[in-house]
């Protein structure tokens, strides 16, 4: 009997271990995704940067660290900024009910932000997500697919996301944060918008990654909405 027991112990846990790894793979191509807007000119981004690197191992999240520009006047140009990165977190913020852009922010889905200084904070309000609610979207090769599940109430935009795979740690010689070594993770280096999803299933041709770099699909209620579906290669 009490080997019977302990092979039926086994299976289940077989089991439990199946139904993870399931669920992690579910996961990750349906992730939770977390946008921190920040810059290497601002002396309280660092501990939101640290805890995006540490948001980043985990496969059932996607964080991407979109660097802006509006502080590169205090001394210290972000080597990663852009242009393009900032009016992304401007366009947030009317919906997020902010009357102008900071850093460190957090934004969660398109549906919800915070500072993102506080990791128990943050990691509460991922755990509050409830799954997006778009089509099913698929990564494969150089080839997105968009199923006609889960339609929009209005066209959505469909955006390419080319970042970093790891760590890049980059030292600041002036500025705010003049003299220290700064970690990022998943650095977005370009942001590309595709096109329009209509809620018809579609197929879409993407650039090839490149080395050392990863690509997302998002797609994305307009206007800074909400995100509806997202994939990651």
């Amino acid at each position: 009997m009490k080997n019977l027991n302990s092979f039926r112990i086994a299976i289940a846990a077989a089991s439990l271990g199946l139904i993870g790894a399931a669920s992690a793979l579910a996961g990750a191509q349906n992730p939770v995704v977390v946008e921190l807007f920040t810059s290497q000119g601002c002396s309280s981004c660092p501990p939101a940067n640290a805890n995006l690197v540490k948001l980043s191992g985990d496969p059932n999240i996607l964080a991407l660290s979109f660097a802006v520009t509006y502080w590169d006047y205090l001394g210290w140009k972000d080597i990663f900024g852009r242009e393009e990165f900032t009016r992304r977190q401007v366009t947030y913020e009317p919906a997020l009910g902010h009357s102008s852009p900071f850093t460190p922010q957090m934004v969660i889905n398109g549906r919800t932000s915070t500072v993102g200084q506080d990791l128990g904070e943050v990691r509460g309000l991922i755990a509050a997500e409830k799954p997006l609610a778009g089509p099913a979207v698929s990564l494969k090769g150089d080839t997105v697919s968009i199923d006609g599940g889960g339609k929009p109430g209005s066209t959505a935009d469909i955006w390419l996301v080319r970042y970093d795979a790891g760590l890049v740690k980059v030292p600041v010689a002036r500025g705010e944060n003049a003299g220290e070594t700064l970690p990022h993770a998943h650095v977005v280096r370009e942001l590309t918008h595709l096109g329009f999803w209509n809620g018809k299933p579609q197929s879409l041709t993407i650039p090839a990654a490149k080395s050392n770099q990863k690509r997302a699909l998002l797609v994305q209620e307009r206007n800074g909405g909400q995100i509806l579906a997202a994939v990651t290669d």
